[in-house]
Protein backbone atom coordinates (compact mmCIF):
# COMPACT_ATOMS: atom_id res chain seq x y z
CA UNK A 1 0.00 0.00 0.00
CA UNK A 2 1.20 3.58 -0.95
CA UNK A 3 -0.17 7.17 -0.04
CA UNK A 4 -1.51 7.45 -3.46
CA UNK A 5 -3.66 4.66 -2.85
CA UNK A 6 -6.69 5.94 -2.64
CA UNK A 7 -8.20 3.09 -0.63
CA UNK A 8 -8.65 4.66 3.03
CA UNK A 9 -6.50 2.16 5.59
CA UNK A 10 -7.98 0.01 7.97
CA UNK A 11 -4.97 -0.42 10.61
CA UNK A 12 -3.48 2.87 11.74
CA UNK A 13 -0.54 3.63 14.16
CA UNK A 14 0.06 6.18 16.15
CA UNK A 15 3.48 6.87 18.10
CA UNK A 16 4.03 9.57 20.35
CA UNK A 17 3.63 10.26 24.05
CA UNK A 18 0.02 9.15 25.71
CA UNK A 19 -2.47 9.73 28.82
CA UNK A 20 -2.24 9.66 31.68
CA UNK A 21 0.80 10.65 30.98
CA UNK A 22 1.52 14.50 31.20
CA UNK A 23 2.60 16.12 28.27
CA UNK A 24 1.48 18.05 25.40
CA UNK A 25 2.32 15.91 22.75
CA UNK A 26 -0.19 13.02 24.58
CA UNK A 27 -2.63 15.45 25.08
CA UNK A 28 -1.96 16.31 20.66
CA UNK A 29 -1.88 12.31 20.23
CA UNK A 30 -4.86 11.73 21.95
CA UNK A 31 -6.89 14.01 20.17
CA UNK A 32 -5.40 13.34 16.95
CA UNK A 33 -6.81 9.41 17.90
CA UNK A 34 -10.23 10.27 18.65
CA UNK A 35 -10.86 12.65 15.64
CA UNK A 36 -9.89 9.93 13.34
CA UNK A 37 -12.26 7.39 15.58
CA UNK A 38 -15.16 9.69 14.87
CA UNK A 39 -14.62 9.94 11.55
CA UNK A 40 -13.90 6.27 10.98
CA UNK A 41 -15.98 3.96 13.18
CA UNK A 42 -14.21 1.41 11.69
CA UNK A 43 -10.95 2.59 11.74
CA UNK A 44 -8.20 0.02 13.83
CA UNK A 45 -6.31 2.41 15.65
CA UNK A 46 -3.17 1.29 17.78
CA UNK A 47 -1.17 3.55 19.96
CA UNK A 48 2.01 3.06 20.56
CA UNK A 49 3.75 5.57 23.54
CA UNK A 50 6.84 6.41 24.62
CA UNK A 51 7.29 5.71 28.10
CA UNK A 52 9.95 7.99 30.18
CA UNK A 53 9.61 6.03 33.40
CA UNK A 54 10.19 2.51 33.89
CA UNK A 55 6.64 1.65 35.67
CA UNK A 56 5.21 3.07 32.47
CA UNK A 57 1.23 4.46 32.93
CA UNK A 58 -2.11 2.96 33.38
CA UNK A 59 -3.06 3.01 29.97
CA UNK A 60 -6.33 2.25 28.58
CA UNK A 61 -7.73 1.33 25.14
CA UNK A 62 -6.22 2.01 22.15
CA UNK A 63 -2.84 1.65 23.92
CA UNK A 64 -1.15 -2.08 22.52
CA UNK A 65 2.64 -1.71 22.81
CA UNK A 66 4.91 0.58 24.74
CA UNK A 67 8.13 1.69 24.03
CA UNK A 68 10.30 2.58 27.02
CA UNK A 69 12.32 5.82 25.70
CA UNK A 70 15.48 4.93 26.07
CA UNK A 71 15.57 0.99 25.83
CA UNK A 72 16.38 0.98 21.99
CA UNK A 73 15.83 -2.82 21.70
CA UNK A 74 12.15 -1.95 22.47
CA UNK A 75 11.86 0.34 19.44
CA UNK A 76 12.73 -2.53 17.24
CA UNK A 77 10.41 -4.67 19.13
CA UNK A 78 7.71 -2.00 18.47
CA UNK A 79 8.44 -2.22 14.38
CA UNK A 80 8.15 -5.80 14.51
CA UNK A 81 5.12 -5.40 16.42
CA UNK A 82 3.28 -3.12 13.50
CA UNK A 83 4.89 -5.36 10.89
CA UNK A 84 3.76 -8.75 12.33
CA UNK A 85 0.36 -7.43 12.90
CA UNK A 86 0.10 -5.64 9.44
CA UNK A 87 -0.76 -1.95 10.22
CA UNK A 88 -1.41 -0.63 7.04
CA UNK A 89 -0.06 3.22 7.90
CA UNK A 90 2.45 4.69 10.29
CA UNK A 91 1.95 7.90 11.72
CA UNK A 92 4.87 9.68 14.01
CA UNK A 93 4.42 12.21 16.26
CA UNK A 94 7.78 13.95 16.77
CA UNK A 95 9.12 16.11 19.42
CA UNK A 96 12.48 16.87 20.87
CA UNK A 97 12.77 15.48 24.22
CA UNK A 98 10.62 12.84 23.94
CA UNK A 99 12.60 9.74 22.11
CA UNK A 100 16.03 8.53 23.59
CA UNK A 101 19.34 8.69 22.30
CA UNK A 102 21.31 11.87 21.17
CA UNK A 103 18.53 14.63 19.43
CA UNK A 104 16.20 11.53 20.41
CA UNK A 105 17.93 9.19 18.10
CA UNK A 106 16.44 5.61 19.13
CA UNK A 107 13.58 6.48 16.91
CA UNK A 108 15.27 6.28 13.77
CA UNK A 109 15.99 2.37 14.86
CA UNK A 110 12.29 2.25 14.63
CA UNK A 111 11.59 4.07 11.40
CA UNK A 112 14.31 1.93 9.87
CA UNK A 113 12.37 -1.05 10.27
CA UNK A 114 8.68 -0.49 9.63
CA UNK A 115 7.04 -1.89 6.26
CA UNK A 116 4.36 0.37 5.62
CA UNK A 117 3.97 4.18 4.56
CA UNK A 118 4.86 6.68 7.39
CA UNK A 119 3.51 9.93 7.87
CA UNK A 120 5.50 12.30 10.27
CA UNK A 121 3.61 15.18 12.32
CA UNK A 122 7.06 17.76 12.80
CA UNK A 123 5.17 19.61 16.35
CA UNK A 124 8.58 21.71 16.53
CA UNK A 125 11.13 22.57 13.31
CA UNK A 126 14.39 24.04 14.49
CA UNK A 127 15.36 26.93 12.12
CA UNK A 128 19.34 26.32 13.54
CA UNK A 129 19.11 23.02 14.81
CA UNK A 130 22.71 21.68 15.98
CA UNK A 131 24.34 18.89 13.95
CA UNK A 132 22.42 16.31 15.65
CA UNK A 133 19.12 17.84 15.95
CA UNK A 134 19.47 18.13 12.00
CA UNK A 135 20.77 14.82 11.41
CA UNK A 136 18.12 13.35 12.99
CA UNK A 137 15.29 15.22 11.46
CA UNK A 138 16.58 14.95 8.00
CA UNK A 139 16.37 11.55 8.21
CA UNK A 140 12.73 11.50 9.73
CA UNK A 141 11.90 13.24 6.89
CA UNK A 142 13.76 11.09 4.19
CA UNK A 143 12.32 7.95 5.59
CA UNK A 144 8.45 9.35 5.84
CA UNK A 145 6.48 9.42 3.04
CA UNK A 146 4.85 12.83 4.12
CA UNK A 147 5.73 15.07 6.64
CA UNK A 148 3.14 17.09 8.18
CA UNK A 149 4.04 20.60 10.08
CA UNK A 150 1.30 23.19 11.90
CA UNK A 151 2.72 26.33 9.53
CA UNK A 152 3.82 27.77 6.79
CA UNK A 153 7.12 29.20 8.05
CA UNK A 154 8.30 25.67 9.33
CA UNK A 155 7.36 24.79 5.62
CA UNK A 156 10.18 27.04 5.18
CA UNK A 157 12.34 25.75 7.39
CA UNK A 158 12.26 21.80 5.75
CA UNK A 159 13.13 23.40 2.81
CA UNK A 160 15.68 25.70 3.04
CA UNK A 161 17.49 24.10 6.22
CA UNK A 162 16.32 20.29 6.01
CA UNK A 163 16.03 20.56 2.19
CA UNK A 164 12.95 18.42 1.96
CA UNK A 165 11.27 18.82 -1.08
CA UNK A 166 7.96 20.84 -0.92
CA UNK A 167 5.97 17.91 -2.60
CA UNK A 168 6.27 15.93 0.41
CA UNK A 169 5.18 18.14 2.81
CA UNK A 170 1.73 19.12 4.18
CA UNK A 171 0.55 22.23 6.17
CA UNK A 172 -2.38 21.57 8.97
CA UNK A 173 -2.68 23.86 11.49
CA UNK A 174 -2.87 23.36 14.99
CA UNK A 175 -5.96 22.40 15.79
CA UNK A 176 -8.18 23.52 18.91
CA UNK A 177 -11.59 22.40 20.56
CA UNK A 178 -14.63 23.27 19.03
CA UNK A 179 -15.51 25.54 22.67
CA UNK A 180 -18.49 28.43 22.24
CA UNK A 181 -17.42 31.88 22.23
CA UNK A 182 -17.46 33.83 25.96
CA UNK A 183 -16.53 37.09 26.56
CA UNK A 184 -13.26 37.01 27.74
CA UNK A 185 -14.84 39.68 30.84
CA UNK A 186 -16.62 37.24 32.29
CA UNK A 187 -13.32 35.29 33.43
CA UNK A 188 -10.95 38.60 33.72
CA UNK A 189 -13.26 39.69 36.84
CA UNK A 190 -12.41 36.24 38.44
CA UNK A 191 -8.70 36.44 38.59
CA UNK A 192 -9.12 40.88 39.45
CA UNK A 193 -8.11 41.40 35.60
CA UNK A 194 -10.85 43.30 34.58
CA UNK A 195 -10.00 46.26 31.98
CA UNK A 196 -6.69 44.93 31.64
CA UNK A 197 -4.56 43.45 28.77
CA UNK A 198 -3.65 39.12 29.50
CA UNK A 199 -0.85 37.23 27.91
CA UNK A 200 -1.87 34.26 27.39
CA UNK A 201 0.14 30.79 26.73
CA UNK A 202 -0.86 27.22 25.95
CA UNK A 203 0.82 23.83 26.96
CA UNK A 204 2.76 22.19 30.06
CA UNK A 205 5.16 24.56 31.43
CA UNK A 206 8.98 23.77 31.00
CA UNK A 207 12.47 25.26 31.40
CA UNK A 208 12.33 25.07 27.54
CA UNK A 209 10.02 27.45 26.69
CA UNK A 210 11.40 30.48 28.05
CA UNK A 211 8.32 31.52 30.59
CA UNK A 212 10.68 32.65 32.53
CA UNK A 213 12.01 35.36 30.51
CA UNK A 214 8.44 36.55 30.30
CA UNK A 215 7.59 36.90 33.91
CA UNK A 216 11.09 38.69 34.31
CA UNK A 217 10.66 40.91 31.38
CA UNK A 218 7.12 42.25 33.09
CA UNK A 219 7.98 44.89 35.10
CA UNK A 220 9.89 46.75 32.32
CA UNK A 221 6.65 46.00 30.33
CA UNK A 222 4.20 47.34 33.01
CA UNK A 223 6.35 50.71 33.07
CA UNK A 224 5.30 51.38 29.15
CA UNK A 225 1.97 49.60 28.69
CA UNK A 226 0.52 49.76 32.43
CA UNK A 227 -3.19 48.37 31.96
Amino acid sequence: MTLENREFPRDVAIIGTYPPRQCGIATFTSDVVSALAKAKPDLNILAVPINDREQGYPYGSPVRFEIAERDIDAYRRAADFLNINGVDITVLQHEFGIFGGKAGSHILTFLRELHMPLVSVLHTVLREPDRAQKRVLSEICRLSDRVVVMSHLASDFLTETYEVPKERIAVIPHGIPDVPFVDPNFYKDQFGAAGKVVLLTFGLLSPSKGIENVIEALPKIREKVPD
